[in-house]
């Protein structure tokens, strides 16, 4: 599209939103609990397209496809969705105008898109529709296929609500486009923290930006049963080529005499090997490959030199595990490169976990039992978003409070609708 067109489909997209808000709420809410239905059927044709298309076009294997997709949308139903209107919003009334807090989206929304995950592209969509808002979603460079078939899949459910998304693309460094882009009353972006920055100064109100930046994601572990915390672990790692804001980059073991930490990363790289028989990893950029060997060759170096380093390799650059001495924050190639580094206590956890504070989404937790009450309060004054058990990282709730915020709200304008309005 170009600038133009793109001022022209937020226009079409206003005019459909004018239609869409006459419609009863339920219906909107009742067509995309029919879109969720369609996504989660592995053997629907969404989930065929997925496996061909949108594996050849962003590397994925389909046998990753597939494991991804039917965790992600385990929980993902047209009841989930129902139940997180009521738990933000205060239920289907308020978008009616007959409770004391009423809602309404704005007239369009415009989404950013980022990444190459799936299920964050889908529930980015739905959500401003949830709200009546037409939405224009620009395509992310690593997945020009998911976007296209959420708009489909809506169309598919309810001509009428299909109307109100349509899908563009272009090059990011296309300024007359981006600006255009960003014209939208309400704009959803996912990126970098400097594309976030630069957004972030060409939307001022009244008009709303809801900004998503760099995240990232870590695990912690007492080492009582290594086995089988490393097994759902390495699930953890392996999902999505440990590509999304919720795959864990490094494990941190509760290791006060620093033998369990070694320990586990042994079990933990037998799980990953095992992996990646079932899922296989998909092909890598030379510049990706280039720095799994920088690190591997590091790792090695220290080793070498005395320290108590160790390192766990698949074949080629498949899977890569770094037994650590400490629990100092390191580079992290991706791509099934995990390290597994000690700390003393969860205090020790928290120092570690200071200097990434500010990009930290997820912590999947295994093992701690009675202390898994401190560990979470700790956490939590720490920002992190969402305590999980290992083995669902990959597999959050539509509920999930991203980024502390919650879903629906940060898209929602709101209004108090105080007694006296009521009465006759």
């Amino acid at each position: 599209m170009s600038a133009r067109e793109i001022l022209t489909a937020l226009q079409r997209l206003r005019d459909a939103g004018h239609r869409l808000r006459r419609r009863p709420a339920l219906e909107t809410l009742d067509a995309l609990a029919s879109v969720l239905e369609s996504w989660r059927n592995p053997d629907s044709q969404v989930r065929r397209t997925l496996r061909t298309e949108f594996a050849d076009a962003t590397g994925f294997s389909p046998e990753m496809v597939e494991a991804g997709m039917a965790r992600a949308l385990a929980g993902w139903t047209g009841d989930a969705l129902r139940s997180l209107l009521d738990r933000e919003l205060g239920g289907i009334d308020a978008l009616e105008g007959s409770a004391h807090r009423n809602v309404s989206g704005f007239e369009v929304t415009s989404v950013l898109l980022a990444g190459s995950l799936p299920s964050p592209t889908l529930l980015g969509l739905l959500a401003p529709l949830l709200l009546r808002s037409p939405v224009l979603a620009k395509t992310s460079a690593h997945d020009p296929v998911t976007a296209g078939l959420v708009a489909d899949s809506v169309a598919a459910a309810d001509p009428e609500l299909g109307a109100c998304i349509e899908v563009t693309g272009f090059s990011g460094s296309d300024r007359e486009c981006v600006e255009a882009l960003l014209g939208a009353d309400c704009v959803v972006a996912s990126g970098s923290d400097q594309t976030i920055a630069s957004v972030t100064a060409r939307v001022q109100p009244p008009r709303r930006l809801v900004g998503y930046g760099h995240r990232l994601s870590v695990a912690a572990v007492a080492p009582d049963r290594p086995a089988d915390s490393a097994a759902r672990l390495a699930e953890d790692v392996a999902l999505w080529d440990q590509l999304g804001c919720l795959s864990p980059l490094a494990v941190f073991v509760m290791d006060s005499d620093r033998g369990g930490a070694p320990a586990f990363a042994e079990e933990l790289a037998e799980a990953l090997a095992d992996l990646e028989e079932r899922w296989p990893r998909g092909p890598i950029s030379t510049e990706a490959s280039a720095a799994i060997k920088r690190e591997r060759d590091e790792a090695e170096m220290r080793a070498a030199g005395g320290a108590p380093v160790r390192l766990h390799r698949g074949a080629g650059s498949s899977w890569t595990v770094v037994a650590e001495a400490d629990s100092r924050i390191r580079p992290a190639p991706l791509h099934r490169f995990v390290r597994v580094q000690p700390v003393a206590d969860i205090t020790g956890l928290v120092e570690s976990l200071t200097p990434v504070r500010h990009h930290l989404a997820s912590v999947g937790v295994g093992g701690f039992d009675d202390r898994r009450r401190n560990l979470a309060r700790a956490l939590n004054q720490l920002g992190v978003s969402r305590l999980c058990s290992l083995g669902t990282m990959q597999a959050p709730p539509l509920s999930w409070c991203r980024d502390g915020r919650g879903v629906l709200l940060p898209l929602a304008r709101l209004s108090d609708v105080n007694g006296a309005v009521f009465e006759r």
